[in-house]
C-alpha cells in the first residue's frame, strides 16, 4: 500500500502534538488523516474507519493509550499501532507492547525514527 492511499489515525490530547506529527507524515504523502484527543474516541473512530495505521499517547483523557491499544487489538488484532508520548514509565511502555503497540516514539518527534516507520510500512510516497 502507498502511503497516499493510507488512512492514519493520530490521537493525542494536545492539538499541537496532533498537528505536528501530521505535518510530518504529509512530507511523505497525502494520506487520509482522521484525529482523537482521547483514549475513546480514538477506539471509536477506529472501529469505524479500521485506519492502516494508528498513532497513539499513552497519557490521554478518558482511556489512556493502554486501555484503548487492548480495546482496539481485542477489535481487530492485526492493527498497527505506534505509541507516541514524551511521558511514560518503563511499566506503561511495557504494558503498550505487551497490550499490541508494534513501536514507540520518545516526543520530540524524531524525524528519521518516524520516517522509518512510514517508509517500513507504505511503499513509496
Amino acid at each position: 500500500m502507498r502511503l497516499d492511499n493510507a488512512k492514519i489515525l493520530i490521537s493525542d490530547d494536545s492539538i499541537l502534538a496532533r498537528k505536528q506529527l501530521k505535518d510530518f507524515i504529509s512530507k511523505y504523502g497525502t494520506p487520509t488523516f482522521f484525529e482523537a484527543s482521547n483514549g475513546q474516541d480514538a477506539i471509536d473512530i477506529y472501529k469505524k474507519e479500521k485506519p492502516d495505521l494508528s498513532f497513539l499517547d499513552i497519557v490521554m483523557p478518558v482511556k489512556d493509550g493502554n486501555a484503548a491499544i487492548r480495546e482496539i487489538i481485542d477489535f481487530d488484532k492485526d492493527a498497527e499501532i505506534i505509541i507516541v508520548s514524551s511521558v511514560g514509565t518503563q511499566s506503561q511502555l511495557r504494558s503498550a507492547i505487551e497490550a499490541g503497540a508494534k513501536d514507540f516514539i520518545q516526543k520530540p518527534l524524531n524525524p528519521e525514527q518516524l520516517h522509518s516507520i512510514l517508509t517500513s510500512r507504505f511503499e513509496g510516497r
